[in-house]
């Protein structure tokens, strides 16, 4: 059974100007005339019985065989290029397709892993599969800068050479409008590179969303604590980074009794009105009170690399008692738990 995967190639690296008008040829092609094709060869000069020549060679061609497009076959899209999102790769480039050369096994296998996971997602057919080594059937390819439905095939290895680490994607047939033809240089590498983009963004998408989910644990388990600054001055200890501590804090205060009055990351302050809440939420949350009067406060937050710390002061600068401080640690502490129940 012959597998079709049709792909948007402009959904990874190609860019379509909206108000590009005159279909995919134009978007190929220089927006100018091809008259320079009609000029006369050039001929020797013929110079005067009484004259003397003289020549400067700064913009003399050299005399070569020279082998490319011309006119309208002349591709004006800009190169593609290796997206890099696979830290610590390098991308190199050869006449037959693209590697990724990686510093760990680790990113070998992951890289390995996510082609497999897309090959399964997209329903793309497979000539032949080993463990170091894919053949794909035909992949379709919708651009808007061709002109027909494209088709091509890759074959896909992964390697180890001493300490590198090799994952390699060659194109290996290709189609136009159903008819298979000789790949072009041209072509063999700007569709072995938007196939390699499209397993580095989704080994991106799953690095990303994984690093979310850790993140969001991490949000949750913030243990509170006593503890003291540089100073020796005491203040409240949140086990948790200073980033992810301020993403957290808002949602603490606001349980509390803390209104938000203004928010500034870089100083790590943060403007607070504070009324406390009644007898029932206290017995609810099973702490005592907070020991602070009804007013207004600023809280300062200090970044002590994987810790943050906490300290209170009036509008004027000066410090909360110690109590205060004892009696707002727990508080914290227990209506971060009771959110992570919720």
């Amino acid at each position: 059974m012959n597998y079709k995967y049709k792909l948007v190639a402009a959904a990874v690296a190609v860019v379509t100007l909206a108000g590009c008008s005159g279909g995919a040829e134009r978007r190929r092609q220089a927006n100018q005339d091809f008259n320079y094709l009609n000029t006369q060869p050039l001929e020797s000069w013929t110079l005067p019985s009484d004259a003397q020549s003289a020549q400067v060679n700064d913009y003399a061609i050299p005399a070569g065989d020279y082998q490319g497009e011309i006119g309208p076959g002349v591709d004006i899209r800009p190169p593609q290029q290796v997206l890099a999102l696979i830290p610590g790769a390098r991308a190199l480039r050869d006449a037959e397709g693209i590697t990724l050369v990686m510093v760990k096994q680790q990113d070998l296998d992951d890289v390995w892993a996510v082609t497999q996971t897309l090959i399964a997602e997209q329903n793309i057919g497979l000539r032949s599969q080993t463990a170091n080594a894919i053949e794909t059937d035909w992949i379709s390819w919708n651009n808007e800068d061709e002109d027909t439905e494209l088709g091509s095939r890759y074959r896909i290895e992964k390697s180890v050479d001493g300490s590198r680490y090799r994952y390699r994607i060659k194109l290996v047939d290709w189609r136009e409008g159903g008819a298979e033809q000789p790949v072009s240089v041209e072509n063999k590498e700007r569709y072995s590179i938007l196939m390699t983009n499209l397993v580095t963004s989704r080994y991106d998408e799953q690095e990303r969303e994984q690093a979310r989910l850790r993140a969001q644990q991490l949000v949750k388990q913030i243990p509170i604590s006593m503890g003291q600054d540089r100073s020796g001055l005491p203040v409240i200890i949140a086990r948790a980074p200073y980033n992810v501590f301020w993403e957290r804090l808002p949602e603490v205060l606001g349980q509390l009794g803390f209104t938000i009055e203004g928010r500034n990351r870089s100083q790590g302050v943060v403007e607070v009105q504070f009324k406390s809440p009644d007898d029932a939420f206290w017995a609810e949350l099973g702490t005592q009170p907070i020991d602070l009067e009804n007013r207004a406060y600023n809280l300062q937050l200090g970044d002590l690399g994987n810790r943050t710390s906490i300290n209170i002061t009036d509008t004027d600068g000066k410090p909360v008692t110690e109590q205060a401080l004892n009696s707002l640690a727990p508080v914290m502490a227990a209506a971060i738990d009771r959110a992570n129940q919720g």
